[in-house]
C-alpha cells in the first residue's frame, strides 16, 4: 500500500511551520496510523533526517495522547476512534493524507504534531475532583445511586481529555470536555457538596486559558472518540447559572 503524506513540521512554538510532503511505499492496510508514523520516522532516521514529533502512549484508545488532525478531522475519518486505533484500511491505496496538530489558541504547538494541552490539567486542578476523607473505601451500598444517574455519570466519565472537541470546534471551546467533567461528578452524591464552587472555578479557568465560548454547532460531539453526548453542555450551563444565581 502506497500513501502520500503531507505532514505539518514546526521546529518550535515560535516557528511559523509548514506542510512537508513524504511518501511511504510499504504500508500495510492492517497498520494503525501511529504504526504508519513509526515506519515513516524509521525511514527518516535512516536517511539522516529529523523524525516527525508526535504524542502517543497507550496505543489502545484509552489515554487520548494521539492528537492529530487527519484530513481535517480530529483523530481521522473513523467515527468513535482515536488516532492510534485508526487503521490504514480506511484509506485508499495512493491516497494523499494531510496530518496536522490540534489547532486551538489554548493548545500551543510544541513541535510538529505535539501540542501543549496542560490547560486541561489546570481546569481539572481548579475543581474537577471531590474532597473525601482518606482511609478505607466505604461500603459500596452505603450511598445508593439511582441507576439513571449512575449510567449518565459513567457515560460522562468516559471522556479521556484528548482535546478533539476543542480542535473540531470553530470557536476553540472546551465546553464538551468541561461539561463531561461537571456532569460525571454532578450526577453522584459524592459530588454534591462542592457542586456550585466546582462549576464556578472550572468555568473561570476555562475562560482564562483562552478557550472560546460554545455556540452549539455540535462539531465537538461528532469528533469525540468516546461519543460524549452534547447534552453534557446543557448540564454545564444549568449548573453554572444555578451557582451564579445563588452567589448573587
Amino acid at each position: 500500500m502506497k500513501l502520500n503524506l503531507r505532514i505539518w513540521r514546526q521546529d518550535g512554538p515560535e516557528d511559523s511551520g509548514r506542510l512537508v510532503a513524504y511518501r511511504v511505499d510499504d504500508a500495510d492496510e492492517d497498520m494503525s496510523f501511529l504504526e504508519l508514523m513509526d515506519v515513516l520516522n524509521e525511514k527518516l532516521i535512516l536517511d539522516g533526517e529529523e523524525p516527525v514529533a508526535f504524542d502517543h502512549d497507550c496505543r489502545e484508545g484509552i489515554c487520548g495522547a494521539c492528537s492529530m488532525v487527519i484530513n481535517g478531522e480530529p483523530h481521522g475519518p473513523q467515527k468513535a476512534t482515536t488516532t492510534c486505533q485508526l487503521h490504514l484500511r480506511h484509506f485508499r491505496d495512493g491516497e494523499t493524507i494531510t496530518v496536522e496538530p490540534f489547532r486551538a489558541s489554548a493548545f500551543p504547538v510544541v513541535k510538529d504534531l505535539v501540542v501543549d494541552r496542560s490547560s486541561f490539567d489546570r481546569i481539572i486542578a481548579s475543581g474537577g475532583y471531590i474532597s473525601a476523607p482518606t482511609g478505607a473505601a466505604p461500603e459500596a451500598h452505603a450511598t445508593p445511586v439511582p441507576k439513571p444517574n449512575a449510567e449518565r455519570a459513567f457515560t460522562a466519565a468516559a471522556c479521556i481529555g484528548c482535546g478533539a472537541c476543542v480542535a473540531a470546534c470553530p470557536n476553540g471551546s472546551a465546553s464538551l470536555f468541561l461539561g463531561a467533567k461537571i456532569t460525571h461528578l454532578g450526577e453522584l452524591p459524592q459530588g454534591q457538596p462542592e457542586r456550585s464552587d466546582r462549576v464556578i472555578r472550572m468555568v473561570k479557568t476555562h475562560d482564562a486559558e483562552g478557550f472560546g465560548g460554545c455556540t452549539n454547532t455540535g462539531e465537538c460531539a461528532v469528533a469525540c472518540p468516546k461519543e460524549i453526548p452534547l447534552d453534557v453542555i446543557s448540564q454545564l450551563n444549568r449548573d453554572y447559572l444555578t451557582a451564579s444565581t445563588h452567589r448573587r
